[in-house]
């Protein structure tokens, strides 16, 4: 592949395989992403070759790569365990037995100590998002142009990678987290009582008139402390992911031994980096959980 600038390059590395709708008279581009001249007739279902396509598909488009690589690990991961689970026994374990049931521990304790409630769920769940998360991370370690350029070679023009890079990936995770917290308050407190946590907190008043007063207040406050979470959990895994993943491009984007000078130490920190923020993640969602399950 040959860019004109590096500016090419990056832009080229951080563009999604997009799948979607072109409308009529879209410019028409070949496999090279070069427009040929001609438009498309009628509305069209496409995988986009160029940027004009791209720009013509709007907001319904499904990102093809972060979507494929995000299944296709946490099926990896399933299997895994499954394969793990079925081999375990009371016996002392070893290899890589032994790794996974400390993976397993490790998580257990954490949630021992954030979750303060009863529930089946929070364990397997937790451990689900961390070595899930951990996985798409890890994506990140792989050299820049070995995967986009074998799916160049295979006919794709752009193929990005690391699914977190994709701000539709870590925020559809947020928005699964919230819908988790708004479930458990209502099972904790009832439909009657997670109404009145937005609406009778954090002012309260005895006077009948002043508390009807005090409620569109306390709800506009509980409902941005309650969004802000999912917000901030989803954007700081896209934020830190994104952030590394343009310093590996930019790395890539030098010549001769200066990649190697800025890649490999980045790479090194960045093993650091990708644990602790799937760490992180996995942690906020047990506590907010747990926050969730408490009763007032």
């Amino acid at each position: 592949m040959a860019y004109d600038t590096p500016k090419d390059y990056i832009q080229h590395h951080l563009t999604n395989l997009t799948y979607g709708k072109v409308p009529a008279g879209t410019p028409v581009c070949d496999s090279s992403a070069n427009l040929t001249g001609e438009v498309y007739q009628a509305p069209t279902w496409i995988l986009a070759t160029c940027y004009d396509e791209l720009e013509a598909m709007g907001f319904w488009a499904f990102h093809v790569d972060s979507l494929g690589w995000a299944g296709f690990l946490g099926t990896l991961f399933i299997l895994v365990f499954w394969a793990v689970g079925r081999r375990a026994h009371a016996g002392v374990p070893a290899g890589f037995l032994n790794f996974i049931e400390v993976v397993v521990e490790f998580i257990e304790g954490i949630v021992k100590g954030a979750f303060h409630g009863s529930s089946k769920l929070i364990a397997p769940l937790a451990l689900t998002i961390f070595c899930w998360v951990f996985m798409m991370n890890s994506m990140k370690l792989i050299p820049v142009d070995f995967l986009p350029g074998t799916a160049h070679w295979l006919g794709l023009e752009y193929f990005k990678v690391v699914p977190v890079v994709d701000p539709n990936i870590t925020m559809s995770m947020a928005l699964c987290v919230l819908l988790m917290i708004i479930g458990f308050s209502i099972k904790s407190k009832g439909v009657l009582g997670f109404i009145a946590e937005l609406t009778m907190h954090p002012f309260s008043a005895k006077n009948i008139v002043l508390k009807i007063l005090l409620i569109p207040v306390n709800l506009i406050l509980e409902l941005s402390s309650l969004l802000a979470k999912p917000l901030s959990l989803g954007l700081r895994l896209f934020g830190n992911m994104f952030a590394g993943e343009l310093v590996f491009i930019l790395a890539a984007a030098l010549m001769g031994v200066w990649q190697i000078a800025v890649a490999w130490p980045w790479a090194v920190f960045h093993i650091l980096v990708v644990t602790l923020q799937a760490f992180v993640f996995m942690m906020l969602t047990v506590v907010y959980l747990g926050l969730a399950s408490e009763k007032h």
